[in-house]
């Protein structure tokens, strides 16, 4: 009984052992080294995972909405008669947006038909006055003929004595007179021909006066059509407040700048996003794009990489950076890139210079690149 007891407090007094956890909370310096190692090697398990499975989409928010946008004029100048349509308005390509008056027009366009008729009665006076040096010609050469003929006459005569000096004078200047005339009247054929541009039978069509005159009939007539402005492609118009009826156009080729026009959106949008160079090593044609609108936050786009612009942005600038000094920093070039709009995951319309998101699927990972090297 008292052995029982004895090993009864024996077990009694032999203390507990202590568990994992308590035994590295109590030893601060085990502590120390489990959250060195453990902390670090989780930390960095987590870093090459993100890095392996990552590198697949690239994206950019510095992405716009782009549109097909014009500022429609004319190049003839005058006064606005009549505007056909209002701010906000779709029109569809072909209707009318403005007309100018065309009455100074209709003028000038009826000046140049009588100015082409004119050229035909030209031309054909031209061709009777070439016919009548002909005619002239063959009388004058015919009289030409007599002359010498009298004067050689005279010559015989004089050799018998049977003729005065002066009879034979006179008949003598006769014949030269006579064959001056006939080259004189030649040298106006040979130009009325000219005129005619070598073909006495050339219709009036084809002389150059009438060709002329023809080209000024067409841009009358050209002026005339385009004091009527039309819509170049379908879209929506825009900026039609400052032109009203009465205002004064002053045609663009004039002035190097459009005074008065009406803005025209068109409907065919894209998004077109300023990419950082070192994004693009991956990013090829085709590949699908997921656009987020800042303006519609809860709404998803589709699309897909159009183009990659051949040159950045820098490329196409004025005023090209140059390195002169010698100091030279190294700074990430941005290359344009045009997204094509699939789809849409609602109705919400989509308007020009709105702000975007957007995210390229490249279809690379890195963890496989790296199993296949």
């Amino acid at each position: 009984m008292s052995t029982h007891s004895s090993t009864v407090s024996a077990y009694s007094a032999k203390p507990s052992r202590p568990g994992f956890l308590t035994r590295i909370w109590a030893d601060k310096a085990r502590l120390r080294r489990f959250l060195m190692i453990w902390v670090v090697l989780a930390v960095l398990s987590v870093s090459a995972a993100v890095y392996l499975i990552g590198g697949r989409y690239v994206g950019s928010d510095d992405a716009y909405v782009h549109a097909n946008k014009l500022m429609v004029s004319t190049d003839v100048s005058g006064l606005i008669k009549s505007v056909n349509v209002r701010e906000g308005q779709h029109v569809k390509k072909g209707d009318v947006l403005f007309t100018i008056d065309p009455t100074p027009f209709r003028i000038a366009l009826d000046n140049a038909k009588a100015a082409l008729a004119q050229t035909v009665q030209d031309v054909e006076s031209t061709r009777a006055t070439y016919r009548a040096a002909l005619a002239q010609i063959n009388a004058q050469a015919a009289q030409a003929e007599v002359n010498r003929t009298t004067y050689g006459r005279y010559l015989a005569l004089q050799k018998q004595n049977a003729i005065a000096a002066v009879q034979v004078d006179a008949a003598k200047a006769a014949m030269l007179s006579s064959q001056a005339t006939v080259a004189s009247l030649r040298q106006n054929a040979a130009t009325q021909l000219a005129k005619l541009s070598g073909n006495p039978d050339l219709p009036a069509q084809q002389a150059p006066e009438y060709l002329k005159a023809q080209a000024a009939v067409d841009e009358a007539q050209r002026q005339l059509d385009h004091t009527v402005v039309r819509a170049p492609f379908d879209g929506i118009v825009g900026e039609v407040d400052s032109l009203q009826p009465g205002t004064l156009v002053i045609s663009a080729m004039s002035a190097f700048t459009t005074t008065s026009a009406v803005g025209l959106i068109g409907n065919d949008l894209w998004v077109e996003a300023d990419m950082k160079e070192t994004d693009l090593t991956h990013v090829h044609n085709g590949q699908p794009v997921d656009i987020t609108i800042d303006t519609y936050p809860g709404c998803r786009w589709s699309g897909h990489v159009d183009t990659v612009s051949a040159g950045s942005d820098s490329s196409f600038s004025a005023l090209p950076a140059e390195n002169a000094s010698g100091n030279w920093v190294k700074v990430v070039q941005r290359i344009p890139v045009r997204i094509a709009i699939d789809s849409s995951s609602c109705k919400d319309a989509l308007r020009a210079g709105m702000s975007a998101v957007i995210s390229i699927d490249t279809g690379h990972r890195r963890w496989w690149r790296l199993l296949n090297t």
